[in-house]
């Protein structure tokens, strides 16, 4: 990626995902570009779009990864390898359908930072000893893109955090700046976010209240 200010050495604390739809909107290239400048190094934003094309996910990782070398933020590609190997990205995220992470590093290089969506302990346990540099947990609360989840709630966080063997782990689904407590309370490294973000009036203002709130609960017990 070139000379950049980024700092691989620290997972952020706050993960702001996309999806298809908050891609495809208008404003999504300002707003993003908004988001990488004000969040810095403590936020990672991921481009995860299943049902957007391989060269609108390359357009979209190469215009944030420009802005990010500059300000220091994280940007992540999630689940298409192949267009974070095209663009020179050194950040993925994987799911269940993805490549396992010992596949994928095998591709981007062992300095490659990874991280996993595990739903359960024995999961989370998996991905840390396959070399995740971070795991999200969840749901945590339950969220409309999850229906009839109740979500494992921070009790959940707490057993992926304790399975993870030190593995930074971030709570994922339904999560609001208010619960930032209570996951890092319960383990939890940092949070990862939709709607809350992208959804949001002011979605720079949204950012901005995750950030403070977890700069607020620093003492928590994440992993650095």
């Amino acid at each position: 990626m070139g000379a950049s200010t980024v700092d691989w050495g620290r997972v952020p604390r706050l993960h702001v995902v996309t999806d298809d739809d908050v891609m495809a909107a208008p404003d999504f290239p300002a707003v993003s570009r908004a988001l990488v400048a004000a969040g810095g190094g403590g936020v990672a934003l991921h481009v995860r779009g299943p049902r957007t094309s391989g060269r609108r996910l390359h357009i979209i990782a190469s215009d944030l990864l420009a802005a990010a070398a500059q300000t220091g933020a994280w940007v992540v590609v999630n689940d298409r390898v192949d267009v974070a190997l095209a663009t020179g990205a050194r950040v993925v995220h994987l799911a269940g359908r993805s490549l396992p992470a010992v596949e994928a590093r095998r591709i981007l290089g062992e300095d490659a930072r990874i991280g996993v969506s595990c739903h359960t302990p024995d999961e989370a346990a998996d991905a840390s000893r396959e070399g995740a540099d971070w795991i999200f947990a969840g749901t945590t609360y339950p969220t409309p893109s999850h229906r009839g989840r109740e979500g494992c709630g921070p009790e959940g966080v707490h057993r992926a955090s304790v399975a993870a063997g030190g593995v930074p782990v971030l709570a994922i689904g339904g999560v609001t700046a208010e619960r930032v407590s209570e996951v890092v309370a319960a383990g939890a490294h940092g949070v990862a976010v939709v709607r809350a973000v992208w959804s949001a009036p002011d979605p720079v203002v949204a950012l901005k209240e995750f950030l403070h709130e977890l700069a607020r609960d620093a003492g928590g017990t994440g992993s650095p």
